[in-house]
């Protein structure tokens, strides 16, 4: 029998924040950290308390590892709305990073020319789209999230959905967003802007979650739990099967993961695993071996 080639998930049962970034970069090798400028890509579409947004402290203890670990630089950058900088002012996260010594990237303050354009093939994009350049050249790009439905069309806003952060609302009379969030494609487009950059790691704050509404504000549910890969597929699988385990709406129930849109575009575009017989989910203790095993029943059902 043929040998599969399996992605690492680790997964933690916790409600310690701090505890749950430091054990999800425990699945680094080595350490990759040192000596590389590190961008952090955060869940700052809005300034909601999470998981309607990344937690400040998943974001402070994220950064004092990254010092530890010998990082050239820190920075943190994404694109939200209202205007990322009033998000970030409201989330109170600017004198936190200023003390912490961290560029603050806001990525509606770029230039022209740093929004680097992406016109794909078969792309369900219209007029292509365009993406960050500090996300295309980041040395190190660790994005975090949160574990959420969404009530406008994504289903899910996970790491796929994640990174609709790095693409502008508007730009040279193209309307993005509007593109986005008005198409039938919706979950395709989610998919496709992960084709141009990967990730190095993603990491997941699941211990409070949205199993309905979202992605701003929604019906709450503990998950109690960290999880983390390199593979955003793998991430996202792992993810609606804890939206699943906790008991979401029809939309996450009644449909198997790998048929959700988002992860079947991504798995033909190649962007991570195919089928949950290439992941891994590992438990990052004894304590949460039971926790994972419930879930890695649900996603083994595909």
């Amino acid at each position: 029998m043929e040998k599969v080639e399996k992605n690492k998930v680790i997964f933690f049962q916790t409600e310690d924040r701090k505890q749950g970034v430091k054990t999800m970069l425990k699945v680094l090798k080595g350490n990759p950290i040192k000596g590389k400028r590190v961008l952090i890509k955060p869940n700052f579409n809005t300034a909601d308390p999470t998981p309607g947004s990344t937690h400040n402290d998943v974001l402070v203890s994220l950064v004092e590892e990254l010092w530890k670990m010998g990082a050239k630089s820190v920075s943190v950058g994404d694109r939200s709305f209202p205007p990322t900088r009033e998000v970030m002012e409201k989330k109170g996260i600017l004198p936190l990073m200023e003390k912490l010594d961290v560029k603050i990237a806001p990525f509606d303050d770029l230039p022209e020319k740093d929004w680097v354009e992406f016109r794909p093939k078969d792309s369900h994009w219209p007029d292509g789209f365009r993406i960050a350049r500090p996300v295309l050249e980041s040395e190190y790009l660790i994005s975090t999230g949160c574990l959420k439905t969404h009530q406008y069309g994504g289903v899910f806003t996970l790491s796929l959905k994640l990174h609709v952060g790095g693409v502008p609302t508007s730009r040279q009379g193209y309307e993005y967003m509007r593109q986005l969030h008005s198409s039938p494609h919706q979950r395709k487009m989610i998919a496709e802007i992960n084709e141009p950059f990967k990730p190095n790691l993603v990491i997941m704050d699941g211990i409070e979650a949205f199993v309905d509404g979202g992605p701003a504000t929604g019906k709450g549910a503990r998950g109690n739990v960290f999880w983390a890969s390199s593979d955003r597929i793998a991430v996202d699988a792992v993810g609606v099967a804890l939206l699943k385990h906790l008991g979401s709406n029809e939309r996450i129930m009644n449909r198997k993961i790998f048929e959700q849109t988002q992860i079947a575009r991504a798995v033909e575009l190649g962007l991570g695993v195919s089928s949950p017989a290439q992941i891994e989910l590992a438990a990052a203790d004894a304590k949460s071996r039971a926790y994972r095993d419930k879930v890695a029943e649900i996603l083994n059902q595909g």
